[in-house]
């Protein structure tokens, strides 16, 4: 997951105007325009994935290289599937903006925050109701 946080960390960040609205028509283009640009890269990744399995699917004679080989597909797939996962949250953050509850709490209505959404582009909770949904599955209370 790594490449992700670089990817999240390395893309420009908004840079607000003063007295700029929140989620104006600029930040949500800046943010449909992050997230596009991260769906494309794990797309690309997930291609290169699909390459990768196949040109080194011919299985090893020996038992402990194919067991090795075995255990790296396993790791790209789980890893891919997380991807598909994000991808997934990707695209109804994009629905999101253009349904215009992109950067507010799913819980409270409130104003997720701008260093939030950059930090975490899907992110539909402000940090608060994170902290308090993440209390309650602790708990075992749904």
């Amino acid at each position: 997951m790594e490449k992700h946080v670089d990817f999240i960390e390395n893309y420009p960040a908004y840079k607000p105007k003063k007295g700029e609205e929140y989620m104006s028509p600029e930040m949500l283009a800046h943010f449909k325009e992050k997230l596009l640009a991260w769906k494309e890269q794990l797309l690309e990744e997930a291609n290169s994935t699909v390459s990768h399995l196949k040109q080194d699917s011919e299985t090893p004679a020996d038992p402990n290289d194919r067991a090795s080989q075995e255990e790296e597909f396993a790791l790209e797939l789980r890893t891919r599937d997380r991807e598909r996962k994000l991808i997934s949250k990707i695209e109804k953050s994009l629905r999101d903006i253009e349904s215009g509850e992109y950067g507010y709490c799913k819980m409270s209505g409130e104003e997720i925050g701008i260093a939030r959404m950059e930090a975490r582009p899907t992110a539909t909770l402000t940090v608060e109701m994170k902290r308090k949904q993440e209390i309650r599955e602790k708990q075992g209370v749904a």
